[in-house]
C-alpha cells in the first residue's frame, strides 16, 4: 500500500501550508501578521473557484469564504456550506493564498504576484480536469483568461460571461464593497446567476 504522505498533491498542500515567501512583506503591513495559508483543494474536484486572496477573517478561521462575501458567493452558485466545503467536488485556489494585508485606506492589498508564480501553475496541474471553473475577480480573470482576453476590466470580462460558458463562468468579488456594481448591473443577477445555478447544479449532481 502506497504511503499517502508520497502523494504528489498532498506534498503540495504541504510545501504551500509551509509557505513563508511573503514574511518580510506581511510583517510591514498595518496588521504586522505572519503568513498564514489558507489551502482547499483536492484532485478529482468537480468545480473550481479561482478567488483573490484571504480577508482578515478567513485568515483567522483557516477556512475560505468565512465571511459575507463567502455568504454571497455560496447563494450566488446555489450551494450549501456542507457542499461548498466539500473537498471531494469543490476546489477553492485563489491567486495567493493567504491574507496580504491592509494598505493606508483599510482596504485589502492585491494578492501578491509572487504566490501565484509560485504555486498556482502547479496546484492547476495536480488539479487535474475540471467540469466548471467559476473565477472570482479581476486577478483571477487575468491568470486564468489572460490580459488581452480580460481587457476592459471586470465588468467588461463578466459582460462577455456568455463567450466562456458552460465551463467558465468570470464573476465580480462578491464583497460587500461591490454591491453598488450589482445594482448598476441587473443583468447579472437577472441572466447570469440562473444559468451558473444551473450549471453548478448539473456537475453536483451525483453521476
Amino acid at each position: 500500500m502506497s504511503d499517502p504522505s508520497e502523494d504528489p498533491a498532498s506534498t503540495l498542500v504541504q510545501a504551500i501550508s509551509a509557505c513563508q515567501l511573503c514574511a518580510p512583506d506581511f510583517a510591514a503591513t498595518a496588521t504586522a501578521h505572519a503568513p498564514r495559508p489558507v489551502v482547499w483543494f483536492r484532485p478529482g474536484a468537480r468545480l473550481l473557484i479561482a478567488g483573490q486572496a484571504p480577508g482578515a477573517r478567513v485568515h483567522a478561521s483557516g477556512r475560505p469564504f468565512t465571511d459575507p462575501s463567502g455568504d454571497r458567493l455560496r447563494d450566488w452558485l446555489g450551494l450549501d456550506e456542507a457542499v461548498f466545503y466539500d473537498r471531494a467536488r469543490v476546489a477553492i485556489v485563489p491567486m495567493a493564498f493567504c491574507f496580504p494585508g491592509y494598505d493606508a485606506k483599510g482596504a485589502d492589498l492585491p494578492p501578491p504576484a509572487r504566490c501565484g508564480a509560485t504555486w498556482h501553475a502547479r496546484v492547476m496541474a495536480a488539479l487535474g480536469p475540471r467540469r466548471l471553473t467559476v473565477l472570482v475577480g479581476g486577478h483571477a480573470h487575468r491568470w486564468h483568461l489572460g490580459r488581452t482576453t480580460c481587457k476592459g476590466g471586470v465588468t467588461a470580462t463578466v459582460a462577455r460571461w456568455r463567450d466562456f460558458a458552460p465551463d467558465v463562468f468570470p464573476l465580480p468579488h462578491p464583497s460587500w464593497r461591490n454591491t453598488a456594481w450589482l445594482n448598476r448591473n441587473p443583468w447579472f443577477a437577472a441572466e447570469l446567476l440562473p444559468e451558473l445555478r444551473q450549471r453548478v447544479a448539473e456537475v453536483m449532481r451525483d453521476d
